[in-house]
């Protein structure tokens, strides 16, 4: 569970309501911080509003006075215009206000917002790891960049919200950390799926190989908490009907960006190449708004992955 503050009530700004920063902005209630909050939809600032927390007119509405300001957006170009702007985070929070965003983006977003805001403004990236039901339960990891004293001193916010807080380096660091995770995730949901399909085309129990592989050299995250077959595991989403846990949409998202991070520091990233264009047909087959786990039942042949581009 989160932990309890070392820094009594701060004011947070809290942008981006959804999924995930809807009950993010709930812990730091429930943890004592007087929370306002903005988002598109009215509906989120209601659920807000109705766990203890107060509803803003506007983004800078929100961050007038804050002490701290998080934004857990979509994607890179709505953090650079909720930031961007004269109604934007930079024009109007206060100078000395920590401004954290956790959104998954190219790490080069940070980076750009450090150039467009003022000299001296304290930015730190800290996307997470751990899904909607992490997000409730208040047990994200939390991977983050920027300087190192900073980070030490959000840690007892950010421990409010998570159970594990990593430093990786400066700006940028953090979002390097979240797409290296999630492209292995990726990779190994795919390997994971393909390795249950084949077993079961020969006649083994799902169960029963999930455990061997689980007790052997296969073992990984997805047979031990998050098991693609339906049946397995009773708490996964694929036993609810892939339904809520990461949507195909955004693995297929986080896979683009580790794509980009690839080219543009020239690594060699073959399989997490395959994974991406496997989850972008799966996307393409009308899945997006499955669990991403939901790839078990839509076995994509190596021709298909190879056509996409």
């Amino acid at each position: 569970m989160a932990t309890e503050t070392q820094q009594g009530s701060l004011r947070v700004a809290f942008i981006g309501l959804g999924n995930m920063g809807g009950p993010m902005a709930a812990n730091l209630v429930t943890a004592g911080h007087a929370v306002r909050g903005f988002d598109l939809s009215a509906a989120a600032m209601d659920r807000l509003a109705a766990a203890g927390g107060r509803a803003a007119a506007s983004i800078a509405d929100a961050v007038r006075d804050a002490q701290v300001v998080i934004t857990m957006l979509p994607a890179g170009e709505h953090v650079l215009a909720a930031y961007d702007g004269q109604q934007g985070v930079l024009a109007n929070a206060a100078p000395d206000a920590v401004l954290i965003d956790s959104s998954t983006v190219p790490p080069e977003i940070p980076r750009q917002l450090a150039r467009l805001a003022r000299p001296g403004t304290l930015l730190l990236d800290a996307p997470v790891s751990g899904g909607t039901a992490g997000a409730a339960a208040g047990t994200l990891t939390f991977m983050v960049g920027g300087d190192a004293a900073l980070v030490e001193r959000m840690r007892p916010l950010l421990g409010n919200m998570g159970r594990a807080i990593h430093h990786g380096g400066p700006l940028g660091a953090g979002q390097t950390l979240k797409l290296c995770n999630n492209m292995l995730l990726g990779i190994l949901m795919a390997g994971t799926s393909e390795a249950l399909r084949l077993g079961i085309a020969n006649g083994l129990d799902p169960k029963v190989l999930s455990a061997v592989m689980q007790q052997s050299s296969g073992r990984n995250w997805t047979l031990e908490v998050y098991n693609p077959c339906p049946g397995v595991m009773e708490n996964a989403a694929s036993s609810r009907g892939y339904t809520g846990g990461f949507a195909t949409d955004l693995m297929a998202k986080d896979l683009r960006l580790a794509h980009g991070a690839a080219l543009a520091s020239d690594v060699a990233t073959p399989l997490g190449d395959l994974a991406r264009r496997i989850f972008e047909v799966h996307r393409a087959n009308g899945h997006g708004g499955l669990d991403f786990s939901s790839i078990f039942q839509d076995p994509v042949t190596l021709a298909q992955a190879l056509d996409v581009k």
